[in-house]
């Protein structure tokens, strides 16, 4: 299992730490950049929480924050996990949908009612990235968990929804600020993890699954041009959609409608049902046992296994 310190960043040579110079020639330089600017962090505890105080203190949109080690990372409901040094991209993205874009974007704004898309946009992007540059066939798990086959391969006769493990998540935040509200987009692939080193049983990593490439440089720029493309059609269709082509590209990639799910919502019980689609609000629409149809904006979905035997 390969080993790492955290503050001697080549001490484990298959773990180099990311090239910032070559990172921002590729996604910053030149007449028509992805992002504005690119920050490389040796370590820090959350980049979702360092790009949300830069943003109250008026960072402007197209600023990315990425790490080599983060320390306290965050999930949805709270959830936090820990990573060796190095074996993972850590990044955020500073957005504000409703401010003109600055030089950086030059599109519509968008209405605040139309942001609840931009974490199913984050994870369309990771599938893009993923798809294009490691050669695996990534889904999505309702709303963003990236999904890959645990061997890396698709079977014959399509993706068994069952063989799928978890190796990105996203969160979305929206920032207060004087300028008016931003958004922070963060995203944790797991790139070169060993079994034992993933934060839970059912994750998997790029190398476990077979990825034709495990260099984090390589994996982070296809997924910040992957993003930034996506952001620019979604803004310049004025965060429609169906207009921007996010809604068709995201119910393709998802592997939870049609199943039976188990969704914990914020409060209350769990509500079982068959997932019915996405609606252009980018909620799951969910027929419980009597029929009813209930659209849910947040929730941790799980999928349930039919039993032995059934159709």
């Amino acid at each position: 299992m390969p080993t790492t310190s955290p503050d001697r960043p080549w001490s484990d040579l298959s773990r180099p730490p990311l090239r910032a110079a070559a990172l921002r020639a590729a996604l910053v330089a030149g007449p028509q950049p992805a992002w504005r600017e690119l920050v490389v962090l040796a370590a820090t505890g959350s980049t979702n929480a360092d790009l949300a105080e830069q943003a109250r203190a008026g960072a402007g949109e197209g600023l990315v924050l990425v790490t080599d080690d983060q320390r306290s990372g965050r999930g949805r409901l709270g959830r936090s996990w820990e990573v060796p040094a190095r074996s993972s991209i850590a990044v955020s993205v500073l957005l504000r949908p409703a401010a003109p874009g600055l030089g950086w974007v030059d599109a519509d704004l968008v209405p605040q009612e139309r942001w609840s898309w931009l974490p199913l946009l984050a994870g369309v992007a990771v599938v893009d990235a993923l798809t294009r540059v490691c050669g695996l066939p990534a889904r999505l798990k309702w709303p963003n968990d990236v999904l890959v086959p645990a061997d890396g391969r698709a079977p014959r006769g399509g993706i068994d929804p069952d063989g799928l493990r978890k190796v990105c998540g996203i969160l979305a935040e929206v920032v207060p600020t004087p300028g008016g509200p931003a958004v922070v987009v963060g995203a944790g692939i797991n790139v070169n993890q060993a079994a034992a080193e993933l934060p839970v049983p059912t994750a998997t990593s790029l190398l476990l699954a077979g990825s034709s490439t495990v260099d984090r440089d390589t994996v982070l720029r296809a997924y910040l041009r992957a993003l930034s493309d996506r952001y620019r059609s979604w803004r310049g269709a004025g965060g429609d959609p169906r207009g921007s082509g996010l809604a068709a590209a995201y119910r393709e990639a998802c592997v939870t409608v049609g199943r039976q799910v188990a969704v914990q919502l914020p409060v209350g019980p769990a509500l079982t049902g068959r997932a019915e689609g996405i609606d252009d609000d980018g909620r799951l629409l969910v027929a419980g046992p009597d029929g009813t149809v209930r659209a849910l904006a947040a929730g941790d979905v799980v999928h349930v296994r039919p039993p032995a035997g059934a159709a």
